[in-house]
C-alpha cells in the first residue's frame, strides 16, 4: 500500500497526503515547527512556501537565532507556547515551580506508525485495519523543563480527514502545572475567510451562525461542564462565496464531551491562528515527573466542493470511526416515549394502554420514561436510587417488561445516572458523593444535584445499581439523561492544588462509566441525551450510536435544529419524535403529516399519548410508519444532501440518496403560506445524470439531469406547515 506520510529528510518537510487532501509543515529556524498547507491534494512539495523574512516592528526574535528578520510571532506554526516570543495566542500554557510560564518548545524527533493509536481513557476515532491511516508523531520538547509534547497526526486512506491530538509528557525532575493544553492548532495565511458556528440554547439547539473574521481573538466554547445547548463543539472556515456545493470549506469537530475552546484570532497581518482543545476556564493540570496527559483529538477535513461535502464527510467519519455499537449499521426500532403521554402519573395499566395502541400501529419499541424508580412522583426526589417503586409496579418491572415483549415490542427504559437528589436514600447513605465545594451549599438545577463522576467509588456505587436492574430485566435500550449543567465543582479526593482537574476528570469519569455499561450490554441501544441536545457531540457517539436532538419536539423549530445538527452529524444519530399538537414547548399547531416527515430525518419516534389519537389520525401514523419502515434503511443511512435553508428561506429542503444512486427520498417543508405565493423548484443532487428516475407517487419519469439541472415545480398549499416528500427510484 502507498504511503500516507512522506519525509524530505534533508530539508526536514512532512507531508500527510490522501487522494483528495495535503497537510505540509516544516522545521523552520530556532528548530521551530512551522505549519505550510493544508487543502487540496497536491503530487510534491518542492519548497515554494518557506515563509519569507521580513523585519517586523514589535514581533521579537530568537536569541540564537541571527538576524532580525526570523520572529515566530509571524511565522506561522503547528504548535506555538507562552513565553516563546510569539504574542499570538498559544496553544499551551505551562506553569513552573519558579511560577514561569515561560517554555520555548523545539523539534526534537518524528516517528511514523501505521494505523491509529488509541487514546487511553478517552474516546477516538479507530480503524479496523492498520492499512487505512497512518500516523506521524512529532516530539517538540523544552529544554529547561525537559516536557516533551507528542503531536499526532492521523490521515485516513479513503477520507479527507486527520486527526489531531497531544500528549505532553514531564520527563523533568520538577511538578509541573499545564493551565492550557490545545488539542490542535492550525495557522493559515492572509486568508479571506468567514467562520460558521452552531451556537444555541435549550430546545434552541445549534443555530447556523456565519460571521465575518475581524482582527482580534474571538473565543467560540463551553465551561459548562458538557459541551452544551449553547456552542457545539465544531467550526468551519469558509470562503464569502462558499456555500452548500461550491468554494473551500475547512471543517473542525472536537471529540470531547466536556468543556471546550474554539480561539479564533486574526493577527497584525491579517494571517489567522485556529486553536482547539479543552476549556482553560478553571483548567490546571498537575503533571509530575513521569507522568503524561493525553488531549481529546480534533478531526479536521478539507473541502473544495462546499459545505455539503464537508459534512458529508464528518458523516463518514463520525459513522465508519468513531461509533462502535453494534448498531449502528442497523436500521433503529420505531418507538414510542411515554413522557409526554404520562410524565410521572402513570401505573402499569396506564402504560399497558399505550403498549396495546403502539402494536396496533405498528410502533416497535416502548420506552419507560423518567418516574419508575425510588420515590419518584416529581423531579424533587430519588435521583440516584436506581430501584424499582413498587408503587407503580406492585408485581415488578419485569412483569410489565414481559408484557411489552409479549406484545412484539421491545423494551427501553431511562436513566439519568450522573445526578442526585436531596430526598434519596444514596444521598441519606453518601452525602459525600454530591458534588459542592467545602462550607458552600451546593446550588440545585431541576432541583437535582451532581454526583462527583471523578470519583471510582461514586461511579462503582452507579454501575453496581445499574447493573442490578440490567441483569435482573429484558432490557433492550436506554435513555441516557443529564438535565444540568455541572456546577459547584470541586473533587473531593483531590489535593488543593489539583482541583483546577476536577471538569476533565468528571468527563473522564463519565467515560469510564459508560465504557463500562455498553461493553458489558453490547446488545443494549444506548441512546444519548442531556436535556435533549445538551452533549451532541462525537464524543459521546463513540458510546451511543443515537442522541435525542432536542427537548424541542415542534416540527417547525426542529427544522433549525436539524438543519444545523447535519452539518456535522449523520442522520441516524439524530433521534427525532412525533409529539402533541398543539405543542407543549411552543404551543404552535402542525399538521400530523408534517410531523411525520420532519422526524423522518433521523431516527422517528413518537412522545404523545397514543391512546387520544382520533380514528383518523391514527389511519394516518399507521401509513406513516408503513412507509417509514419502506425507506427507513435510506433516510437513516443514505447520502444527505442539504438543499435550502431555513435559516435563509421560507422552505426547508433534504435529500438522501442511496450509495447505488437508485433511490431518493426529497423532502420539502413550505413554513408559511402566502396570498400570492412564489413557484418554488427544488433542483436535486448526487443522482446518476444518466439515468432515469421514476416518481413513485406519480409514475412521472424523469432524467436525473434533469431532477439535477431543471428541477420541479413544489405544489402550491394554501395552508402553513406544509411538508411533502418525493420518492424516486431509478428505472434503468
Amino acid at each position: 500500500m502507498q504511503n500516507l506520510i512522506t519525509v524530505d529528510e534533508e530539508n526536514k518537510v512532512f507531508h500527510l497526503h490522501s487522494k483528495q487532501i495535503s497537510y505540509l509543515f516544516s522545521v523552520e529556524q530556532g528548530a521551530t515547527l512551522a505549519h505550510l498547507y493544508f487543502g487540496k491534494r497536491i503530487r510534491k512539495y518542492h519548497g515554494q512556501l518557506k515563509y519569507p523574512r521580513l523585519l517586523r516592528g514589535f514581533s521579537s526574535n530568537l536569541a540564537d537565532v541571527p538576524g532580525r528578520e526570523f520572529s515566530r510571532d509571524t511565522l506561522p506554526e503547528e504548535y506555538s507556547s507562552a513565553g516563546e516570543m510569539d504574542y499570538r495566542t498559544p496553544a499551551t500554557v505551562l506553569y513552573q515551580k519558579n511560577s514561569s510560564n515561560s517554555i520555548l518548545l523545539r523539534y526534537k524527533s518524528y516517528e511514523i506508525v501505521a494505523g491509529k493509536p488509541k487514546l487511553n481513557g478517552l474516546p477516538h476515532s479507530w480503524v479496523k485495519d492498520e492499512d487505512e491511516a497512518q500516523t506521524l508523531i512529532v516530539t517538540l520538547e523544552d529544554q529547561l523543563t525537559q516536557v516533551e509534547y507528542q503531536l499526532f497526526y492521523t490521515i485516513f486512506r479513503d477520507l479527507p480527514v486527520i486527526s489531531r491530538a497531544v500528549k505532553i509528557i514531564n520527563s523533568g525532575e520538577e511538578v509541573v502545572h499545564l493551565r492550557k493544553a490545545a488539542s490542535m492548532q492550525i495557522d493559515f495565511g492572509n486568508e479571506d475567510f468567514e467562520a460558521i458556528t452552531l451556537p444555541g440554547a435549550h430546545a434552541n439547539e445549534r443555530h447556523q451562525q456565519r460571521s465575518k473574521i475581524d482582527q482580534g481573538i474571538r473565543v467560540y466554547g463551553s465551561h459548562r461542564g458538557a459541551s452544551s445547548h449553547q456552542m457545539n463543539p465544531f467550526l468551519a472556515l469558509v470562503r464569502p462565496n462558499t456555500d452548500e456545493f461550491a468554494g473551500d470549506a475547512y471543517g473542525f469537530t472536537f471529540v470531547y464531551s466536556g468543556n471546550h475552546m474554539f480561539e479564533l484570532e486574526k493577527d497584525q497581518i491579517n494571517q489567522i491562528r485556529l486553536n482547539i482543545g479543552i476549556n482553560d476556564f478553571n483548567f490546571d493540570w498537575k503533571l509530575e515527573p513521569n507522568e503524561d496527559f493525553q488531549t481529546p483529538e480534533v478531526l479536521m477535513t478539507y473541502s473544495p466542493n462546499g459545505i455539503n461535502q464537508m459534512s458529508q464527510t464528518f458523516h463518514q467519519v463520525i459513522f465508519d470511526h468513531i461509533i462502535r455499537s453494534k448498531f449502528k449499521n442497523k436500521v433503529r426500532p420505531i418507538l414510542v416515549n411515554n413522557w409526554e403521554a404520562t410524565y410521572f402519573d402513570f401505573n402499569e395499566k396506564k402504560l399497558q394502554a399505550i403498549v396495546d395502541q403502539a402494536k396496533d400501529l405498528g410502533i416497535e419499541m416502548f420506552v419507560l420514561d423518567d418516574g419508575w424508580f425510588g420515590h419518584r412522583d416529581a423531579d424533587n426526589s430519588s435521583l440516584g436510587d436506581w430501584f424499582v417503586d413498587q408503587r407503580k409496579f406492585p408485581t415488578g418491572l419485569s412483569h410489565f417488561i414481559d408484557y411489552v415483549h409479549n406484545q412484539g415490542l421491545k423494551f427501553g427504559i431511562w436513566f439519568e445516572p450522573e445526578m442526585i437528589s436531596y430526598d434519596s436514600e444514596l444521598y441519606k447513605k453518601h452525602p459525600d458523593y454530591l458534588m459542592h465545594v467545602p462550607n458552600r451549599i451546593p446550588n440545585p438545577n431541576c432541583h437535582q444535584y451532581v454526583l462527583d463522576l471523578g470519583r471510582k467509588e461514586v461511579r462503582q456505587n452507579i454501575f453496581d445499581q445499574m447493573v442490578k436492574i440490567l441483569d435482573q430485566n429484558q432490557i433492550d435500550y436506554i435513555k441516557w439523561d443529564m438535565n444540568r449543567h455541572i456546577s459547584d465543582i470541586y473533587e473531593a479526593d483531590l489535593t488543593p492544588d489539583e482541583q483546577g482537574e476536577a471538569y476533565h476528570r468528571y468527563i473522564l469519569g463519565l467515560y469510564d462509566l459508560l465504557e463500562k455499561l455498553t461493553t458489558r450490554y453490547p446488545n443494549i441501544l444506548f441512546e444519548g441525551c442531556s436535556g435533549g441536545g445538551g452533549r451532541f457531540d462525537a464524543g459521546m457517539a463513540y458510546y451511543t450510536p443515537q442522541i435525542w436532538a432536542s427537548d424541542n419536539s415542534d416540527a417547525i423549530a426542529r427544522l433549525k435544529i436539524q438543519y444545523g445538527t447535519s452539518l456535522v452529524y449523520p442522520q441516524s444519530l439524530m433521534t427525532s419524535h412525533v409529539s402533541v399538537c398543539p405543542n407543549e414547548q411552543n404551543g404552535r399547531v402542525t399538521p400530523l403529516a408534517t410531523r411525520d416527515a420532519v422526524a423522518m430525518w433521523g431516527d422517528l419516534g413518537y412522545e404523545l399519548d397514543l391512546t387520544r389519537l382520533n380514528d383518523d389520525e391514527k389511519e394516518e401514523v399507521k401509513k406513516q410508519i408503513t412507509l417509514y419502515k419502506q425507506i427507513r434503511k435510506l433516510t437513516q443511512f443514505g447520502t444527505l444532501y442539504r438543499l435550502k435553508s431555513p435559516f435563509n428561506s421560507n422552505q426547508t429542503a433534504w435529500e438522501v440518496v442511496s450509495s447505488d444512486k437508485r433511490d431518493v427520498i426529497l423532502t420539502v417543508v413550505n413554513i408559511l403560506s402566502s396570498a400570492q405565493p412564489s413557484f418554488t423548484k427544488p433542483k436535486l443532487a448526487g443522482l446518476n445524470p444518466e439515468y432515469d428516475y421514476k416518481n413513485i407517487a406519480t409514475n412521472e419519469i424523469i432524467g436525473g439531469d434533469e431532477l439535477m439541472d431543471t428541477g420541479i415545480y413544489d405544489e402550491v398549499a394554501h395552508q402553513d406547515f406544509v411538508a411533502k416528500m418525493y420518492h424516486f427510484k431509478a428505472v434503468n
